[in-house]
């Protein structure tokens, strides 16, 4: 596999070559790299929509952003394509959420050694400085769980550390940077403690966060809620007969008012959860990809600001 891998990489990136700038170029997910040289912009790579925002709140007019997984994609999973790799290569900076989300299929670690990038000098972990959770299902125990960035808490270290390298690389634009990081934080600090203020308010008894992947760990230990999930992590598209039979078991033994899924999967397993316990899906909720521009959750602050409403909203019904 890794082998395949590899060689598929290797094809997609002569492709690039020969090709240059693909018709996806021109797409305002990507920056042309003629086009930033010339503004003497810093050009920044991130894996994903999430970081993408973070970057542009933080590198504000003196930055390029290009965010490699596109909206609604899955980032555990992902075959890079040669714009990809093309931003990539000319990329002043590329950070990844490390915590396990990237390593899939070994998809971004080869993305680095092919476009020959040097981890913590040309790419870096925005998780650095996180106290992770750990996976719990058989196989992947003591795994890290990637899906830091839903505790706000985490979001903010997320933004200091993209703030500190945007600055070392960009010492002429440094105190833009972290003047730009303290609004953004400031920002994100009152969200998160009037939530924590809010979820005061949900009956013990109800205070069980149903969805259908384990992504929300993170979010309930910040905002006091239980997390419960049908699989562990976005490796499964549907749920076993063990793991359908274990949620509901769970659900059982509470007085859960509602269900949730998440934008990025498949609604199915949900949807039989809710047959079988008779509880509706109160909302869609955002875990690993931000929403289409111009949509409601379209960046990291109003995705969790509509995580925290709509969770809370259904939990207290």
């Amino acid at each position: 596999m890794k082998r395949s891998i590899s060689l598929l990489l290797s094809i997609i990136m002569i492709l690039g070559l020969i090709t240059g700038c693909s018709p996806a170029a021109e797409s305002d997910q990507e920056v042309g790299q003629t086009d930033v040289n010339e503004m003497g912009n810093l050009k920044i790579v991130a894996t994903n929509s999430i970081l993408s925002d973070m970057a542009k709140n933080v590198g504000g007019e003196y930055t390029e952003v290009y965010s490699v997984v596109p909206v609604g994609t899955d980032p555990h999973e992902y075959e890079p394509l040669p714009a990809d790799i093309q931003a990539c290569e000319g990329a002043d900076i590329v950070f990844y959420n490390g915590l396990n989300l990237e390593t899939g299929n070994g998809w971004f670690d080869k993305l680095m050694e092919t476009t020959e990038k040097v981890e913590n000098e040309d790419y870096y972990a925005v998780s650095t400085g996180v106290e992770p959770q750990y996976l719990t299902s058989a196989g992947q125990e003591g795994e890290e769980d990637p899906h830091a960035w839903l505790n706000i808490s985490n979001g903010i270290i997320y933004v200091e550390n993209m703030a500190q390298i945007m600055a070392e690389h960009d010492p002429a634009n440094a105190d833009a940077y972290h003047s730009n990081a303290d609004v953004y934080i400031d920002e994100l600090k009152k969200l998160d403690l009037e939530a924590k203020d809010k979820f005061n308010d949900i009956p013990a008894e109800q205070k069980l966060l149903v969805t259908s992947e384990g992504a929300f760990k993170y979010f309930s230990a910040a905002y006091g809620l239980t997390a419960a999930y049908i699989w562990e992590i976005n490796t499964e598209n549907q749920g076993t007969p063990e793991q359908m039979k274990s949620i509901i078991n769970t659900i059982n033994q509470w007085e859960v008012p509602v269900l949730f899924v998440e934008t990025s999967v498949d609604s199915r397993s949900m949807e039989q959860v809710s047959e079988e316990t008779g509880l509706s899906i109160y909302s869609n909720i955002f875990t690993d990809s931000l929403a289409d521009t111009g949509e409601e959750g379209d960046t990291y602050y109003s995705m969790m600001e509509w995580n925290l409403n709509k969770i809370h909203e259904g939990l207290t019904k």
